[in-house]
């Protein structure tokens, strides 16, 4: 099956230059910020997206048995 260039293009968006302070402002639970000398990145602490879903079904699983009680 074909597939028209229309449908196959993709645009990202510009990366965005962050310092330090701002990647610490930015991120959420379970993101971290990554610093090395050349660059400074936010990732995933679990990069599996499939482990994150495992956990946040937990946590919520965690949370609705302590309300319970």
């Amino acid at each position: 099956m074909r597939m028209s260039n229309k449908e196959a293009t993709v645009t990202l968006k510009a990366p965005r230059t962050i310092n330090l302070e701002v990647g610490l402002e930015y991120i959420d639970d379970g993101e971290l910020v990554e610093i090395t000398p050349k660059s400074i990145r936010l990732r995933k602490q679990l990069l599996n997206e499939s482990d994150r879903k495992r956990l946040d079904r937990k946590a919520r699983k965690n949370a609705k048995a302590g309300l319970a009680t």
